[in-house]
């Protein structure tokens, strides 16, 4: 049975690839690649995965890694904003640079901070760092993402860019269990144009995206 695009809900994605126990595809229209949804993985085999992540606050290599993503968030905000780190992980490093930088940042993950009452606000910016790979429905999730946004406010991605089929096989992102969709710069150009947002990728594997006023 052919299967819709996990991002854009295009139906027919192709079959492009197979490691013997999972299969990804490939959609024609956003351009990204994901995995067959029946090899994902249970919510225990998630978490397991998560809790060998090492994201201590204040671990300086660590925060060089996530700067790419601040300094170009920072650049655009005005004082005091109020933000969401959205998939924050055990370890909420960037909330913690972001609120040194003068601005408030809630926190929201399913499986270190799941309460969802802060989910049920608007926000001047959200943060996606490392977690957008780990949708099971990404259409979804962009959707939650944009309702959480104030008019005029800034959606901030980071996630590693897929560029390579022919390299795909032995790529160390597709190594991980729990990453189970890969987009690629003409995906995000594609859900910018969808949800209505300006897009622009200051660095590699980095998106802002910018909610209209």
């Amino acid at each position: 049975m052919a299967l819709p695009c996990s991002v854009c809900r295009t139906p027919g994605a192709d079959p492009f690839f197979t490691d013997g126990t999972r299969t990804y595809l490939r959609c024609g229209v956003c351009g990204a690649r994901f995995l067959d949804p029946r090899s994902f993985p249970s919510a225990e085999a998630e978490q397991a995965q998560y809790d060998l992540h090492e994201n201590d606050v204040a671990d300086a290599g660590y925060r060089r890694f996530l700067s790419r993503l601040s300094e170009p968030l920072l650049d655009r905000l005005e004082p005091g904003c109020e933000g969401l780190d959205y998939g924050c992980g055990p370890g909420p490093a960037l909330a913690a640079m972001l609120e040194e930088a003068g601005h408030s940042v809630a926190l929201y993950d399913p499986f270190y901070a799941a309460d969802t009452a802060v989910l049920d606000r608007t926000y001047d910016f959200v943060t996606c760092t490392e977690v957008a790979e780990h949708f099971h429905d990404p259409a979804n999730e962009f959707v939650r993402l944009d309702g959480l946004l104030k008019p005029g406010g800034w959606l901030a991605i980071m996630t590693c860019f897929h560029t390579d089929d022919a390299r795909f096989a032995s790529w160390h992102y597709r190594m991980d269990p729990t990453h189970v969709v890969f987009y690629r710069e003409e995906t995000v150009h594609w859900l910018a144009r969808h949800h209505g947002w300006a897009c622009t990728i200051p660095a590699k594997d980095i998106t802002l995206m910018h909610k209209p006023a």
